[in-house]
């Protein structure tokens, strides 16, 4: 049952995990938040109308501008004149009036001509008998309208005459009553046809007969249509376009009047509005916010996985600190007429947490750098994000994490840069084809120049911060575990030409620890190299450990056990002390002490029993710490596995099961793995791994007769 004091001591490790990564990020988003702070945040100016600006003002925002689209929709709405319907039944029917008459005069014409012996000869009629003729043959509607002057006129002129008069007088009637008569025309309309026919050359007579018939002729045929008027407004309200106040928009210029229109502008994009002003910043703070949770979370979920130090926790906030610098210090050169965001190093900065962290720390941190460089390359434009900037920086980082791969030195940095290169590029293009603005050749190469920069840069920057971070901070990269991985090493050729069965032994050790740290999950690379180390402490008395004793006489033979103990549980903390002395990683340093835990010597405390029943065990065990971690706990496991293994004159599978089972086994009895993070499942896999590289190493081998033998 769990005590009072083991929930106390439970809620302080908490408390102090969190304070331990709180107070870090909450630092670092206060940062963020001052550097993006003029990015959302607008001066608010104290100036009144008809003053003289002593600066160029641009909207800080986009917005439309209603009271300016209103006017132009009401100028719109006005300059619509109005739609008429034309009546082509009015105008046949006055057009055919008017052939009634001429056609009336032609056969009032016909009629006064008989034929008597001496031809055709006219009928005398006088001229009252002529219009009570015409007026016979003639409708109502004529006759109630046209004065009998017109009729006499028409009827003097010869038909000829007469016929052309027809004709010309029509063709002007349709024309007008084409074009539309109207209450308010009608009168010009009447005047236009009448101009017409005075300066023909038709006859007098004719010229006065129309002149009076055209009153009679012209009428109103166009009426107002209140249907299509509405319509034509409609369609001249929706062909307005908004008036729109684009973000970075010169309002006023320096040495301008402030004229009330520019005054007003002012006011519309909350430059005269200091309360306005606070939105932007509210939104900056729940990004920032957002941003600092994401960071918090992995942050914890890697504590869980393995304690986060100090090292590492500088690291991430040192490297986020470099690279949205490096963004601010470019943004303050770009403009609109540039584009110099296109040559920030932003790689930098997953380069090397990749390297010297994880692979999904430094994903999850490419996108959070994109977003906040969206921000700080917005212009200073509040509301507004520089897309052109997220899409290229993510894809710059993206890129440098995937062609990072295979670190074997430092040269794989620059093998990244060049992949980088070439989706920086991309990008680039990208942009220039689906913009509307048209690129020169040069141009491109320019851009294209700044894209191959930013990867370079990003490479060259990693090369030189790397060794800080990996001495500085005490980070190990997996370039600075090859490098201590070189046989070439001092402290590596101290085993070999000290201790050569240690250094055999390590190597062994070494193999089997990567396998199964690949296995469940953990750093193989570091396992590795820390096995490499692990024994190092033996070289302090290489011949008081049995793989070192060839041809010579066990010293522990002349020895009592005690002082055999001693010597044999002293090699870790010589170990740790001549690592410590050489400046090695904390974590290699960390196994060399760790790898026995507080194992029991079991040989020598059963040897001392034998003549001391009264030997304490505690005298007989190593004095710790256990493993905390999980290449420690399985370092400690193939230690012990590989000696003993070693020691068996004929391996056989189910021997080798045997022994590895044995071991793991009372590794867990005792406690061994009680402080580290290795699973119930992953321990298993431990187990499986070892056996079967164990099989592969000690397999059988066909054995050879010797000449006596043949």
């Amino acid at each position: 049952m769990t005590s009072f004091r083991d929930i106390i001591a439970y809620l302080i490790k908490l408390r102090t995990k969190w304070v331990r990564i709180l107070v870090p990020v909450l630092a670092l988003a206060l940062y963020f938040f001052i550097l993006t702070f003029n990015n959302v945040h607008t001066e608010i100016y104290d100036i009144e109308p008809l003053t003289t600006s002593r600066e160029t003002i641009r909207s800080p925002i986009t917005i439309e501008n209603e009271v300016e689209t209103e006017r132009k929709t009401r100028e719109a709405v006005q300059a619509v004149e109005d739609r008429f319907d034309i009546s082509t039944n009015i105008a046949d029917e006055q057009t055919g009036y008017i052939n009634e008459i001429f056609t009336a005069v032609d056969k009032l014409e016909s009629e006064s001509l008989v034929e008597d012996e001496d031809g055709v000869v006219q009928v005398p009629l006088t001229n009252r008998e002529k219009v009570q003729r015409l007026k016979e043959l003639l409708s109502n509607s004529i006759t109630e309208k046209v004065e009998d002057s017109v009729f006499l006129r028409l009827i003097d002129v010869p038909k000829e005459e007469r016929d052309k008069g027809k004709e010309v007088f029509i063709s002007y009637l349709q024309e007008e009553f084409q074009r539309g008569v109207r209450t308010d025309n009608i009168n010009s309309a009447i005047e236009r046809v009448q101009e017409n026919i005075r300066y023909s050359n038709l006859d007098q007579n004719v010229i006065e007969a129309i002149h009076e018939l055209t009153s009679f002729a012209i009428v109103e045929n166009s009426f107002y249509d209140s249907d299509k008027t509405a319509e034509a407004k409609k369609q001249a309200v929706s062909n307005v376009e908004p008036v729109i106040i684009n973000g970075g928009e010169i309002i006023v210029r320096e040495g301008e009047t402030i004229t009330n229109e520019i005054y007003e502008k002012l006011q519309l994009v909350g430059l005269l509005n200091k309360d306005r002003n606070v939105f932007p910043v509210i939104g900056l703070g729940l990004l920032i916010l957002l941003v600092s949770s994401v960071i918090i979370y992995e942050m914890n979920r890697i504590d869980n996985q393995k304690r986060l130090d100090k090292g590492t926790i500088a690291s991430i906030l040192l490297i986020s600190f470099i690279v949205v610098s490096l963004m601010k210090i470019m943004s303050i050169y770009t403009t609109q007429g540039n584009q110099f965001f296109f040559i920030v190093p932003v790689a930098t900065g997953v380069l090397l947490v990749k390297q010297l962290i994880n692979e999904r720390l430094a994903i999850l941190l490419s996108i959070l750098f994109s977003i906040l460089g969206g921000i700080i390359f917005n212009g200073e434009i509040p509301g507004t994000l520089s897309v052109e900037a997220i899409v290229y920086f993510f894809f710059s980082q993206i890129a440098a994490i995937i062609f990072l791969i295979n670190v074997k030195d430092r040269l794989s940095i620059v093998r990244s840069g060049i992949g980088m290169s070439i989706v920086n590029i991309l990008t680039i293009l990208l942009f220039v084809f689906l913009s509307f603005e048209k690129y020169s050749i040069v141009d491109v190469l320019i851009l294209s120049g700044f894209g191959v920069a930013s990867a370079f840069l990003s490479a060259v920057l990693t090369i030189g911060l790397l060794p800080f971070f990996e001495t500085g901070l005490g980070i190990l990269s997996d370039i600075k575990l090859l490098q201590l991985s070189s046989p070439n090493q001092p402290l590596l050729k101290k085993i070999l030409t000290e201790a050569p069965g240690t250094y055999h032994h390590s190597i062994m050790v070494a193999n089997l620890s990567e396998t199964a740290c690949d296995a469940i999950g953990a750093n193989g690379l570091l396992a590795r190299v820390a096995a490499y180390y692990h024994d190092i402490g033996k070289t302090v008395r290489p011949h008081y450990f049995i793989e070192n004793q060839l041809s010579i006489k066990n010293p522990h033979d002349v020895i009592s056990p005690e002082q055999s103990a001693e010597i044999i549980i002293r090699h870790p903390y010589d170990g740790a002390e001549l690592l410590r002395k050489h400046k090695m990683p904390k974590e290699i340093i960390d196994v060399a002490m760790q790898h026995h835990g507080t194992t029991l010597l079991k040989y020598f405390y059963f040897k001392e029993k034998e003549t001391n029943k009264m030997v304490r065990e505690e005298d007989f065990r190593y004095p710790g710490p256990k493993p905390q971690t999980k290449e420690a706990a399985v370092i400690s496991i193939c230690d012990s596995v590989e000696a003993a293994v070693r020691s068996l004159k004929e391996p056989t599978e189910q021997k080798i099961e045997e022994i590895v089972s044995s071991i793991v086994n009372d590794r867990l009895m005792d406690g061994q793995l009680d402080e580290c993070p290795l699973t119930i499942k992953e321990v298993k896999i431990v187990h499986q791994t070892i056996c079967e590289a164990l099989k592969g190493i000690f397999h059988s081998r066909i054995q050879y007769p010797n000449k006596e033998e043949k």
